[in-house]
């Protein structure tokens, strides 16, 4: 069988960062699941696919074979690619949305996605902490998703991301991911970090480290989507072991003090604290301390070891893809680990 209308029916979203090839696999599944397609249908060949919608015979050829690997089509040698398995009952379609891409995302989006295994289309989208770039592709989604999945981090409008959700997400399909929503209606998963006690808590690991300075700082900038629950946790600690502290707004602007500890919450203050240390001369890890949130593969070397306090990412995704295989909404608090190296 071959429709006149399989163009009409592939979709590709601009909007999302789901590689194309990808794309084209799950608009192809989505379409087989829809009745659209039925079984024996001729798939277009690779240069007619790839010349009808201005895409690289690469991305054709993975999109097959992506098929193909999971029992959504085989193909005839001479004769081209045939549906062979319409069956598609039980079939994930999960919208993801995550606030940035980072290393530690990549690490959720990974375990996640190895976590659900075969028969599910993930559609994966990024809204740069851009409240109404995350309303707009919520509001504009055209597949009635399984589930949606949502990093909720917004560096302004906070406050009404609740009401989108309840407006737009059914219930008993929300799972959350990093950090919670006050005023969410009905059933929803949650795979969270409580960093006001987590942040407590892992410093505390660092006491005897911590001791050795007169003074905690913490880079916290005045535009920022971190909680300031983050910030209730530093304070409390700091008074109840009598630190002195601080809160710096902007990295840019301060000198490093000897003997003070810096906890950087950014990347990018991270650079800029590690260059005006260098320019201080003073010995990391004895005169000053840096302590960095989010453990990455690279803070392993620099300055022979960056002090980090982290959550399991990988447990995030995993804990994630657990609640949609088992069909079981669960709150579900991420453990914190300090790793404490040379910069402490």
């Amino acid at each position: 069988m071959i429709s006149e209308n399989i163009y009409n029916i592939i979709e590709f979203d601009n909007y999302s960062i789901t590689p194309k090839y990808i794309q084209l696999a799950n608009s192809i599944s989505k379409s087989i699941e829809d009745g659209d397609i039925q079984d024996d249908y001729i798939l277009p060949s690779i240069n007619g696919m790839a010349y009808e919608f201005d895409i690289s015979r690469n991305t054709v050829e993975k999109a097959y074979r992506y098929l193909k690997e999971n029992g959504f089509i085989h193909s005839v040698p001479g004769k081209g690619y045939f549906v062979k398995n319409t069956n598609t009952q039980g079939l994930i379609k999960i919208f993801l949305i995550f606030n940035k891409l980072s290393v530690h995302k990549k690490i959720i989006y990974d375990s996640f996605a190895k976590a659900l295994g075969n028969n599910v289309i993930i559609d994966f989208y990024i809204y740069n902490n851009d409240f109404p770039l995350f309303k707009k592709l919520l509001t504009r989604r055209k597949v009635d998703y399984s589930y949606y999945v949502i990093i909720p981090h917004f560096i302004e409008d906070n406050g009404k991301a609740y009401e989108i959700i309840n407006q737009l997400i059914p219930p008993g399909k929300l799972i959350l991911m990093s950090q919670l929503l006050d005023n969410i209606q009905g059933d929803y998963g949650a795979i969270y970090e409580d960093f006001e006690k987590n942040i407590y808590d892992t410093l505390l690991k660092a006491i005897e480290q911590l001791k050795k300075y007169d003074k905690l700082k913490i880079i916290f900038p005045e535009y920022t989507y971190h909680p300031n629950s983050i910030l209730k946790g530093f304070s409390r600690f700091c008074q109840d072991y009598a630190f002195d502290y601080e809160i710096i707004n902007n990295i840019q602007t301060i000198q490093i003090e000897k003997s003070s500890v810096y906890i950087s919450l950014m990347e990018d203050d991270l650079v800029a604290l590690i260059k005006k240390v260098l320019e201080s001369h003073l010995e990391v890890g004895k005169e000053v301390g840096i302590i960095s949130y989010n453990e990455t593969p690279i803070k392993q070397i620099i300055l022979n070891g960056i002090t980090t306090i982290s959550a399991d990412f990988q447990l995030m995704g995993k804990k994630a893809a657990e609640m949609i295989i088992k069909k079981r909404l669960e709150n579900y608090s991420v453990p914190f680990y300090l790793t404490l190296r040379a910069s402490l």
